[in-house]
C-alpha cells in the first residue's frame, strides 16, 4: 500500500457509508437509514477534539468531570458522526439535524450500541462487509 491510497480511504471515510438500524431482537431492518462517517475520517477526528473540548470545560476545579456530563459530550460525539440519514415519524421525514440525532441515539441503548460499533468498523469502509 503507498501513502496516497492510506490518503484516498482516509477521504473515503468523510464521504460515510449507509447504515440500515436493525432491529436488536429480530435483526431486521427498522426503516431508519444513517449515513454515518468512518472511523479513519476528519469528521471523526474533530468530533474526538470536540467531545475533549468539552469534558474539559465540563471540570470542575479539580478536574473531575461528573457522569452526566461524560455522557453528554459521548453522546455529542457520536452524534457529529452522522452525516445524513433517512428516518421518518407519522410518515413525514424528520429533518436532520443535530438535536434530531440526539433524539434518535437517546431513544434507546441499543440504537446507540449499533451506530457506534458501525461507526467503528473499518471493514465496512472499505467494501469488505
Amino acid at each position: 500500500m503507498e501513502l496516497h491510497e492510506i490518503e484516498a480511504e482516509a477521504q473515503d471515510h468523510d464521504r460515510g457509508r449507509d447504515f440500515d438500524l436493525l432491529d436488536p431482537v429480530t435483526g431486521k431492518g427498522v426503516g431508519i437509514t444513517l449515513r454515518i462517517a468512518g472511523p479513519d475520517s476528519a469528521t471523526q477526528a474533530r468530533a474526538r477534539l470536540r467531545m475533549m473540548d468539552e469534558l474539559a470545560e465540563a471540570a470542575d476545579d479539580a478536574g473531575m468531570v461528573n457522569a452526566a456530563a461524560r455522557e453528554k459530550a459521548r453522546l455529542n460525539s457520536l452524534a457529529a458522526c452522522v452525516l445524513g440519514w433517512n428516518v421518518r415519524e407519522a410518515g413525514e421525514p424528520v429533518p436532520f439535524t443535530h438535536g434530531n440525532v440526539l433524539r434518535l441515539l437517546r431513544a434507546a441503548p441499543w440504537v446507540q450500541a449499533q451506530v457506534d460499533s458501525f461507526a467503528a468498523d473499518r471493514a465496512a469502509f472499505q467494501g469488505l462487509r
